[in-house]
């Protein structure tokens, strides 16, 4: 397990102290949730820990704060910010007489902002690799297991979709083939700690958005729609950037067990992405047809995101910056 990151501000201040005394019934913060609710380090980090007591938790965190309602409710108060500038970020509309698959191939067509993926593969340097890979350290440690939260909250043919995305995912029942492995593996070959939450200390609020947004659509049963739109989005805009992620390490002179992760992506996304957009998505909204505004919601949200966390990254390198928190 991971220890508990440094606090970033008040709230996590208040946070991190209460989880250090073993359970028990929290008393109110008492104070607003100030910041951007996109991407405020204090807010995502305090929101970052609560969900990531439901994945690996924390060294010398009392098991029993997972589901403390007193905790849930604080965890509450963090979500609903956040829902509601994801809301006026990617707009939640209906969506009325068209196909949701053909809606998540437009929607993953659309670019309107500079591309990481290009900028690394033409011309990122070694540090900023780096930085790239431990910001998505935060994820990828723990691939796929946000939209595993769904497959209880399916049935049928979106279920199924689900299931064989996700075996694939984890590696076919290969240990050394889940996605999660591959990524650390591409972290010790570059000379990165590949440790489980290493450098949460490390990775800002823009970058844990990112990662809140997969478990606040998992772990809801209501957001089942925006799960499922996310990966499918997830999915469709996967296989190009991962190809030019491998080239760039092979630019910078690595071979196939550093770029192993990236190619795996380019082979098994292109798979993936119909089969999320067709069978996860479409056969969703078949049987339901009232989650098409979800679907397409949970698309935009990634994207939205995204390009948060891009123009971070690539404002910070052309300031001359590290796009990371001090260590």
């Amino acid at each position: 397990m991971a220890q508990l990151p440094s606090p970033r501000g008040p709230l996590t201040e208040f946070l991190f102290g209460e989880l250090e005394m073993g359970s028990h019934e929290l008393a109110a913060y008492g104070r607003p949730i100030e910041g951007d609710a996109l991407s405020s380090d204090d807010h995502h980090l305090a929101l970052y820990v609560c969900y990531e007591l439901h994945y690996r938790s924390f060294e010398g965190i009392d098991g029993r704060w997972e589901w403390e309602p007193s905790l849930l409710a604080l965890r509450r108060e963090l979500e609903e910010p956040f829902e509601r500038e994801l809301c006026a970020e990617a707009g939640h509309v209906a969506v009325e007489g068209r196909s949701v698959p053909g809606m998540l191939i437009e929607l993953s067509a659309e670019n309107d902002g500079p591309s990481l993926s290009s900028f690394l593969a033409r011309e990122g340097t070694r540090e900023q690799f780096d930085e790239f890979l431990i910001h998505r350290s935060a994820y990828h440690l723990k691939e796929a297991d946000p939209h595993s939260f769904a497959i209880p909250r399916l049935a049928g043919r979106a279920k199924a979709a689900l299931v064989e995305i996700q075996a694939d995912e984890y590696g076919g029942g290969s240990a050394p083939r889940m996605h999660a492995s591959l990524f650390a593996k591409t972290m010790r070959e570059v000379g990165l700690d590949d440790t489980y939450g290493r450098y949460l200390d490390r990775i800002p609020g823009v970058t844990l958005a990112t990662v809140n947004l997969m478990s606040l659509f998992g772990l809801h049963r209501r957001w089942r729609g925006a799960i499922a739109g996310h990966l499918a989005i997830f999915e469709l805009t996967s296989s190009i950037p991962n190809r030019r992620y491998g080239d760039g390490l092979r630019r910078l002179g690595f071979g196939e067990q550093a770029t192993d992760f990236f190619d795996e992506h380019v082979v098994a996304d292109s798979v993936h992405d119909m089969i999320a957009a067709y069978d996860l998505a479409g056969s969703l909204v078949d049987a339901a047809p009232d989650l098409a505004a979800d679907v397409i919601f949970g698309g935009r949200c990634l994207i939205a995101l995204e390009r948060r966390f891009t123009e971070h990254l690539m404002g910070c390198w052309a300031r001359g910056v590290p796009s990371l928190l001090p260590s």
